[in-house]
């Protein structure tokens, strides 16, 4: 990456936060007032204290969101950078359609504004947007991986249409219908099947070598989600940190999912091709 893209992402995400700063000084602290509480605001589920009176009721699990928002403008950077270099030849299939990296940039700020808004509030209507937005990173990734195998369809003998328009769309139905009825299934259903469909594709595509993606940000990706996992569980049985400290376990699962996320990015850009030498087509007798 270049230092462009650097500077445009930090640069986004420090306007982002001094807007968030400003908010929580000029909006109403009891702005949340007359919102349907979640049932974590009266048990709550982790470990953090609860500030009633404030506009971020918990801080350190809201301000950590904003990492899915700064992987979320990596994608889109690296999506536009694609998008202007567009005509380089055998590219990987994320770089050959700018608008997958730029959906996927979509899901993580969604789940970054999805999660933010239900720690800061943490009513109802918060908890059924963090829970509908947690899926859209990985359908994204599920329309990554039906692309990758299937890139283009045939439009009679010498045309053929990209797939990536319409797995876009799919994914932003899916995406409305999973919030319009996140109350009556279950989450862990979903996203243990979402993550098993990304799974067993990629280990597919190990098995498969051509393409070629690099294993080691899938293995990446793997060890910060159990991480992830590890620092949430801790967390909510109190074992993880006191109640007024920043560094909380869920708020790491935050950080340390958004790594997850961020690896897989990278895994679909790493993709090369085997070059075939004429004489291993043709073998010797």
């Amino acid at each position: 990456m270049t230092i462009r893209i650097h500077c445009f992402v930090l640069t986004s995400l420090v306007l982002v936060t001094l807007i968030l700063v400003w908010a929580t000084q000029r909006v109403d602290s009891q702005i949340w007032s007359g919102w349907s509480e979640s049932r974590e605001l009266r048990r709550p589920a982790y470990t953090e204290r609860i500030h009633m009176d404030t506009v971020f009721r918990t801080r350190a699990n809201t301000w950590s969101n904003l990492a899915y928002v700064l992987v979320g403008f990596y994608a889109f950077a690296l999506g536009w950078r694609d998008w202007r270099s567009a005509g380089s030849k055998r590219r990987p299939y994320l770089m050959e359609t700018p608008a997958m990296s730029a959906a996927f940039g979509v899901a993580c700020c969604y789940l970054g504004v999805g999660s933010g808004l239900f720690h800061a509030s943490l009513t109802r209507f918060g908890q059924q947007l963090d829970v509908a937005a947690m899926y859209a990173p990985l359908l994204v990734l599920v329309a990554i991986c039906i692309g990758h195998w299937i890139p283009k369809l045939p439009i009679g003998r010498l045309h053929s249409v990209s797939t990536s328009p319409v797995l876009i769309l799919l994914v932003a139905f899916t995406s409305w219908i999973l919030f319009l009825y996140k109350w009556s299934m279950s989450s862990t259903v979903v996203l243990g099947t979402l993550i098993a469909i990304v799974s067993l594709s990629c280990v597919s595509d190990q098995l498969r070598r051509c393409p070629m993606l690099n294993e080691r940000w899938l293995i990446g990706s793997c060890a910060a989600f159990v991480a992830a996992v590890a620092c949430r569980q801790l967390d909510i049985a109190g074992l993880f940190s006191g109640t007024d400290a920043w560094l909380q376990g869920h708020a790491w699962w935050h950080v340390l999912t958004s790594l997850s996320l961020a690896c897989m990015l990278f895994y679909f850009r790493s993709e090369t091709h085997l070059l075939v030498l004429p004489e291993q087509r043709h073998p010797k007798s």
